[in-house]
């Protein structure tokens, strides 16, 4: 990191699967890491297993916590969603997207950042099936 970078990670999150910060502030911008609904317990928001083994997950209720994740780190740097000028989506299936739209529609609107969907082959746990990364624009105060 330069002097001008400042990596951070966010108390009371889940803490990264390996070695990088959740969010990065360079000058006025701030850089979020891929985001998941993983609690900071390592359960994940949106997904279940019965007794049987069988796996159910809920590409809504996952998007709904990956993007309250994301606010959650832009508010431990000072901005909130608003905020957010870019916006990369990794799905696992491409037959989420429906819904993925739908949920990501109740925070963003035309207005807002610009975004791209990609369909990737696996997430780092067989339960995700969604992660964002974000980057924001939130211009630093200036003491004094």
């Amino acid at each position: 990191m330069t002097q001008s970078s400042q990596a951070r990670l966010v108390q009371g999150k889940a803490t990264p699967r390996g070695r990088f910060p959740h969010v990065v502030r360079a000058g006025d911008f701030l850089f979020v890491s891929g985001t998941s609904s993983r609690r900071p317990d390592n359960t994940f928001i949106g997904a279940s297993t019965d007794a049987f083994g069988t796996t159910t997950v809920d590409i809504r209720q996952q998007t709904r916590a990956v993007i309250e994740n994301i606010r959650d780190i832009l508010q431990a740097e000072g901005a909130d969603l608003a905020n957010v000028v870019e916006i990369t989506t990794f799905l696992v299936n491409m037959n989420d997207f429906g819904g993925y739209n739908e949920t990501y529609a109740e925070y963003f609107d035309e207005g807002g950042p610009t975004r791209t969907t990609v369909a990737v082959h696996q997430l780092p746990h067989p339960l995700l099936v969604i992660e964002i990364k974000a980057i924001a624009y939130a211009p630093q105060v200036k003491a004094g």
